[in-house]
């Protein structure tokens, strides 16, 4: 008798792979912790641009000490963990995949994802500082919005250059490429997880962070502001657009800050 004839399997692909992993992290890491966040952000924002008696009522102030600089902080942490780690999900994916055999393979995808928001919390410490420097110079109102137009339009043009600067698309590269940074970075055990969460959050910053300060020029709590910035960072890292979408987006960022700033 014949044998039967044996199906050829079909190699998996990259997001196959990463979906083997373990998936309790990544529940945990790229859903819930995300969902919190915005739940949190929603929630402040309708205060502040409500009544301003609840979670944002800290902002009504005029001395700004130690506790209210670290609520300011830990506000913008909020925001960035909410807005940045989903468009990590590939690497925290990927990792969880690689490192499942690993007797420590939860604990490394948590420090990866630790190193990673660690550098966005530093990102958060500079934001801090950079608005209540604007605040001083009557720059940014207490409802965090610029109150000259022109300082809005130097945002936007700041943003657009960078998006065509060789920087800017070195890490959107490194930040498009999860596998490729992981077989270049690899490190053992926990540690080396932390590290390497460490250098991706680096280059993340990298390609981000111009667009982030955008945040300023249309209301730091503004709600479709922060929605339409985290959408379009996600579409930047995971969408098949490549440095072409940062180059266009570059030049439409640019040509918005000449019509505003000539207006």
């Amino acid at each position: 008798m014949r044998e039967p004839a044996t199906r050829t399997e079909r190699p998996l692909t990259i997001v196959e792979f990463a979906l083997q992993s373990d998936r309790a992290p990544a529940v945990l890491l790229l859903v819930l912790l995300p969902l919190i966040c915005w739940m949190w952000i929603v929630v402040m924002a309708r205060d502040m641009y409500g009544p301003m008696t609840g979670t944002s009522a800290w902002m009504m102030t005029a001395n700004w000490d130690v506790p209210h600089l670290s609520l300011l902080w830990a506000m913008w942490t909020v925001m960035m963990t909410g807005m940045m780690l989903p468009s990590a999900s590939p690497l925290v994916l990927l990792y969880g995949a690689i490192a499942r055999r690993s007797a420590q393979g939860r604990r490394q995808v948590y420090a990866l994802t630790a190193g990673y928001l660690i550098v966005w919390m530093v990102f958060s410490l500079a934001a801090t500082a950079l608005q209540r420097g604007l605040a001083a110079l009557l720059v940014v109102s207490p409802m965090m919005e610029v109150t000259n137009s022109r300082f809005g339009a130097t945002l936007l043009l700041l943003a657009g250059a960078y998006q065509l600067t060789p920087i800017k698309l070195a890490c959107l590269r490194t930040c498009r490429s999860p596998l490729a940074f992981l077989i270049s970075r690899w490190r053992a055990g926990w540690p080396g997880a932390f590290v390497v969460g460490l250098e991706h959050g680096a280059y993340c910053v990298g390609c981000c962070w111009a667009l982030m300060l955008l945040l300023f020029a249309g209301g730091v709590m503004n709600l479709t502001v922060i929605a339409a910035l985290t959408a379009f960072v996600a579409l930047e890292k995971l969408a098949p657009l490549g440095p072409q979408g940062a180059r266009v987006s570059g030049v439409l960022l640019m040509a918005a800050g000449l019509l505003m700033f000539f207006r």
